[in-house]
């Protein structure tokens, strides 16, 4: 019984785990950086290319009642009266209508003839959006980013502001930060084409265990930083029988699980940096055992105690 109370008081029992130690100047909560280059932001230039699937409808003046709506087969090519096959694949639509108007006069059909195609109807022409949204939105041309993301349902709570954008034809990722500023929303608001993929994010969450108040998760909202303090004044506080000299944040990267010990009776009283936290950070406040007792049961509790310690002091 004495050892226990000894064993207790000395706090040599450690909750374990595996993996090496963050020292203090690790790099946390990386951050994704907008893009700022107004020629990936606002591409010119963009013209409707056709693809197999895409339902055209075509117009000659003079002879309205030219041809039927026809769709682009797999070989990407078009039948149409008086010239056969015509292959559109990959062309835009202004390609499009000079290649038949070509194809008309090289036939001897007309000599000038002013020929109109309409996109009536395009299964390629969409965006689509992942991630805490989910759609696949219609975009002949171009739409703006809010548009759509209205169009899959708006931002959920749990949605990040960080939004990432997939293009064909562009290496890197674009990243569009949406903010918090309805009055600054415009300059965020860039323009989405047909191909692109709409990526939202998840709002980071830190887990909470150990001798708080209040356990549980906590979310990063937007992306913003988070600290050891904030979140645990958001958990209520240190527990009294929290181990606070040996606060642990736990982190896993990949398949590789580390460990920062931290002392956040020196963080709380500013004498340490008081530590960024990162998406799925595991901040664990391990208990002392003696002062959890205490907290159970009390006075009388702290009383038993007492009494024991004399009596194994005494002579």
């Amino acid at each position: 019984m004495i050892a226990l109370l000894v064993l207790c008081l000395s706090g040599v029992s450690r909750a374990q785990f595996s993996g090496p130690v963050l020292s203090n100047s690790t790099a946390v909560n990386r951050t994704m950086t907008p893009t700022t280059d107004p020629a990936i932001l606002y591409p010119t230039g963009r013209d409707i290319h056709l693809t197999n699937g895409d339902l055209l409808t075509i117009h000659l003046y003079g002879g309205e009642s030219f041809a039927p709506p026809v769709r682009v087969s797999l070989d990407g090519s078009i039948q149409l009266p008086l010239i056969g096959n015509v292959h559109v694949q990959g062309l835009t639509i202004h390609e499009t209508e000079q290649l038949i108007a070509e194809r008309l006069t090289s036939a001897g059909m007309y000599r000038d003839p002013q020929v109109t195609v309409v996109l009536t109807e395009s299964p390629n022409q969409v965006v689509t959006v992942i991630g805490e949204l989910h759609g696949v939105i219609p975009v002949p041309g171009e739409r703006r980013l809010l548009d759509v993301l209205a169009a899959a349902g708006g931002l959920t709570p749990t949605a990040s502001h960080m939004i990432t954008i997939n293009r064909p034809g562009i290496a890197e990722p674009i990243i569009v930060d949406l903010g918090t500023d309805p009055a600054r929303s415009a300059h965020a608001n860039i323009p989405v084409f047909a191909g692109d993929t709409v990526v939202v994010a998840k709002v980071g969450v830190v887990y909470l265990l150990g001798a708080f108040k209040i356990q549980g998760p906590i979310p990063i909202k937007q992306n913003s930083p988070l600290t050891l303090m904030q979140v645990a004044a958001i958990g209520g506080g240190l527990g009294f029988e929290g181990r606070a000299d040996d606060l642990r944040i736990i982190r896993t990267e990949g398949l590789e699980r580390r460990v920062l010990h931290i002392d956040a009776k020196k963080v709380f009283s500013g004498n340490a940096p008081d530590p960024v936290l990162q998406t799925d950070d595991i901040v664990f406040l391990p208990t002392n055992n003696m002062k959890a007792a205490i907290k159970a049961g009390g006075i009388s509790t702290l009383l038993g105690i007492a009494s024991v310690l004399v009596f194994a002091v005494r002579p």
